[in-house]
């Protein structure tokens, strides 16, 4: 029997590498100034909530990191990933379009990335409750 290379849980740590990355360095330990100028630019988040709302923001995508990590339900984990990536870009391009200096790139990883993710959700054993 061959396995496929990556095998799944390559997929999966290369995903929750990036939410790790992006949730705990960038917005909870507050390594990104881009990422914090960012949602400041939001205009109903305004600067008092905007440090509260970047670590929301990070401890929700540290979250998904583990999801993804356990293996559990990867469509709805995958459907979760895709809404809120689009919703994060989709905010960044309309408040803070200024601050993001390649814009199609940003659309460009972020489909690779969403690509990855659905590999992994169409990959995952299929269970009833899914």
């Amino acid at each position: 029997m061959s396995q496929r290379f990556p095998s799944q849980t390559v997929i999966r740590l290369s995903i929750a590498a990036v939410w790790l990355y992006e949730g705990l360095w960038c917005k909870v330990l507050g390594h990104s100034a881009a990422h914090a100028a960012v949602v400041s630019s939001v205009p109903f988040i305004g600067a008092r909530m905007s440090r509260i709302t970047l670590m929301a923001l990070g401890l929700i995508e540290c979250g998904i990191a583990a999801w993804v990590l356990s293996g559990k339900q990867l469509r709805s984990a995958a459907l979760v990933q895709t809404v809120l990536l689009l919703a994060m870009n989709a905010g960044g391009l309309i408040w803070a379009w200024h601050l993001i200096p390649d814009p199609p790139g940003l659309i460009l990883q972020n489909l690779a990335f969403l690509i990855l993710i659905w590999v992994a959700a169409k990959d995952a054993p299929h269970h009833a409750h899914e």
